[in-house]
């Protein structure tokens, strides 16, 4: 039996899919179908029901899944230790983030790390928040970047970052030659706000409440880029990091406003699955984002 075979057992039973745990190692649906058939037939025994709706595995199917998945974890701390003193860190490492962060955050740190390590390959791919913790949790990705994090059993959230939240208008705002705004101010004006499931969303939704204002919403977008050209032609304002409008704000298409309320910030985290064995391209990349505290804060998940 090859350990392939397992692993690919494994990703079906941790993704509910077929086709997910195909993609995952690459492989075709069929292919990954005659995987499971080839266990069912050593081992005697069906393995896996298979709902309409997502794919469970049966008791024999979990005895296996736990004895295979401690083999694999035993064979990923053998790689690692083995690759530990071995050459320069090289590879794939994916990435799903953000908007707001991919786009005007990470630069620096991909800069930073491809001076490092000129042998690995950064893979950005931008998601929504639901879509993030969940290709981090089935393996899709290494790394996730998202705002507010919640949490999740499976995933560790490590601190990357705080962006300053300002309001932001088009030059020719009202707003545009305040030296800073009461978020009261805000009550009744049209205002620009990401789509409602959004985390930024809801904390902006939050502050506004607290401060007794009932903004008038205009439209509702899915990322930032979108929620700046919607204020730049006059839809109305919005609250946003103000780290993601610096190039609108050296341009002069927008204006950014301090809160006069309070310093309101953005918490910013990089997500990583409990227990999984980082590659070493995966752990510079971490290491360039947050340190060797996360590193160690991975590794202590993982005992």
């Amino acid at each position: 039996m090859q350990l392939e075979t397992l692993k690919v057992f494994c990703d079906v039973v941790e993704t509910r899919s077929f086709s997910k745990a195909a993609r995952l190692n690459r492989v075709t649906q069929s292919a990954v179908s005659q995987q499971i058939r080839t266990l069912e037939k050593r081992f005697d025994r069906k393995l896996l029901d298979r709902a309409p709706r997502a794919i469970h595995p049966t008791p024999a199917g979990e005895k296996l899944y736990n004895a295979a998945r401690e083999v694999l974890k035993r064979f990923e701390d053998l790689e690692a230790q083995m690759r530990e003193e071995s050459a320069e860190p090289s590879g794939p490492v994916t990435v799903a983030t953000i908007h707001s962060v991919g786009l005007h955050e990470l630069q620096t740190h991909f800069k930073e790390l491809l001076r490092r390590h000129p042998r690995v390959n950064v893979r950005v791919v931008y998601r929504r928040s639901d879509q993030i913790y969940d290709e981090v949790s089935s393996g899709e990705a290494d790394l996730g970047i998202v705002a507010y994090h919640k949490e999740r059993r499976e995933l560790i959230a490590i601190p990357f970052g705080e962006d300053k939240l300002v309001v932001v208008c088009s030059p020719d705002h009202g707003f545009a030659k305040r030296q800073s705004v009461k978020l009261s101010d805000l009550d009744g004006i049209n205002f620009v706000a990401f789509d409602r499931d959004i985390p930024t969303r809801r904390a902006v939704d939050k502050l506004l409440r607290d401060a007794g204002a009932q903004v008038q919403v205009t439209t509702e977008l899915d990322n930032v880029e979108t929620v700046k050209r919607a204020v730049e032609i006059g839809l109305g304002i919005s609250i946003l990091p103000r780290a993601a409008c610096r190039q609108e704000l050296a341009q002069g298409s927008l204006v950014a406003i301090p809160i006069a309320d309070g310093d309101y910030t953005r918490p910013i985290s990089v997500l990583v699955r409990r227990g999984r064995s980082l590659s070493r391209a995966a752990e510079a990349l971490l290491d360039v984002l947050a340190g060797e505290k996360a590193l160690q804060a991975v590794s202590d998940a993982a005992k």
